[in-house]
């Protein structure tokens, strides 16, 4: 039975303690818990290990599996990544702003913690260090709720995150872990007011939906990315070539990953046959529009209007022949979850038309999707990459974590 009353009650103790600590101890904390990463990546490797054997017993998709499996080297990155966070400045206790007004009362806006962050995540480990990284570093006491798929991989890094923060005299509590996979414990997350200050759900389309249509927590919505990429008339068709290739192969089972490709009519007799070809090498599969079909051939699957809409996370590739560059936008407005969108263009004034019109949060002239990332935005490392505009938008920092209240000082004004 899932005791999560328990649980909340834990992090309302430890929040306290963790908002008024020193930068210093949150960065000896973040220190002592990337040394402890390195030093027991064996017994993290050993569970893992686990979970990628269940996952694969149980027919995922081995771009999900990649994103699940850990080894020397990824966990050092991991470590690495909790470094970084130790270097950038300490968002709390910022000014923000300040006056006195003409009754003289002097007003100051003070940049501080949440509270107690929730995050609901499925089956990637690295998120679980990332997180709660983040969330001590900007002085959040944070319940992580991780997939069954990875339970293993994340109950011995959340040990080994505890310990480190009673190493340096913080609660083990500032980071707690619900073991229960089950859909009762992500309901109740959802429905934890008294305890959770605002809920983050990192994965899939189907999770993401259910939190945000079932929590009364605040939510931040974040992570799902219909990316497109638009190849325009007045392309570089090589550059076009290394970026759809980088977007879409490079890590297809992530959220920045190119799910859609338009193309120019005026170059898809030239562009789409040297696609082909470069895809075929990583075994993408092509579903195209009938244009796409002309000139590719049977081998391309018909694209229906569910694969324009799909973030398939996998090597499948939606592709559709545009006219111009305002049927392109179209069809992204359509179709976009509001992550990361790209124009492969020399001309100037196309790429400022895409990047005017197009509502995303990150939104690329000759770059691949792949770099809406915390780190590549040198933010260190990132909580999620938020796709609304209420908190926060695109990948989200330290900053993103905290909030703010007012101080105001007097001397006996009334109203």
């Amino acid at each position: 039975m899932l005791d999560f009353d328990t649980i909340g009650k834990n992090a309302q103790s430890s929040k306290s303690i963790l908002s008024c600590s020193s930068v210093t101890q949150r960065n000896e904390a973040l220190r002592e818990i990337a040394d402890s990463l390195e030093k027991f990546k064996r017994a993290i490797i050993e569970q893992n290990k686990i979970d990628v054997k269940n996952g694969e017993a149980s027919g995922m998709k081995s771009s999900l599996v990649d994103r699940l499996y850990l080894n020397e080297k990824r966990i050092e990155s991991i470590a690495e990544g909790v470094r970084k966070i130790i270097s950038l400045p300490d968002p709390i206790g910022i000014i923000e702003s300040g006056e006195i007004r003409p009754n003289g009362l002097r007003i100051t806006k003070l940049r501080v913690p949440m509270g107690v962050i929730g995050i609901i995540y499925e089956a990637r480990p690295n998120v679980t260090a990332d997180a709660a990284a983040l969330c001590i570093k900007s002085g959040n006491t944070v319940i992580l709720r991780g997939g069954k798929e990875a339970i293993y991989s994340n109950t011995v890094l959340c040990n080994i995150m505890r310990d480190a923060l009673v190493k340096v005299g913080l609660p083990a509590d500032c980071i707690q872990l619900v073991t229960d996979t089950t859909r009762e414990s992500s309901v109740r997350m959802m429905k934890a007011n008294e305890y959770i200050d605002v809920l983050i759900p990192r994965g899939g389309a189907g999770l993401i939906n259910s939190v945000v249509q079932n929590a009364s927590v605040p939510v931040i919505q974040t992570g799902v990315g219909n990316c497109h990429v638009y190849v325009d008339s007045a392309a570089n068709l090589q550059m076009a070539l290394d970026i759809i290739d980088n977007a879409k192969t490079s890590r297809p089972g992530v959220c920045n990953a190119a799910e859609t490709l338009l193309v120019h009519k005026d170059v898809a007799d030239d562009f789409l046959p040297m696609l082909k070809r470069r895809l075929d090498k990583s075994h993408v599969e092509l579903r195209g529009c009938e244009l796409t079909r002309m000139i590719l051939g049977d081998s391309v699957v018909p694209a229906t209007e569910e694969d324009y809409a799909t973030e398939f996370l996998d090597y499948i590739l939606a592709v559709k022949v545009v006219d111009n560059i305002f049927d392109a936008i179209d069809h992204i407005t359509k179709y976009s979850t509001g992550h990361s969108e790209c124009i492969v263009t020399e001309s100037i004034s196309a790429a400022e038309e895409f990047q005017r019109r197009i509502d995303a949060a990150a939104v690329y002239v000759n770059a691949s999707t792949r770099f809406t990332d915390g780190f590549e935005f040198g933010l260190g490392a990132e909580i999620g990459i938020s796709t609304q505009k209420l908190h926060a938008r695109g990948p989200m920092g330290l900053k993103e974590l905290t909030t703010y209240k007012y101080l105001i000082n007097g001397n006996g004004q009334i109203r």
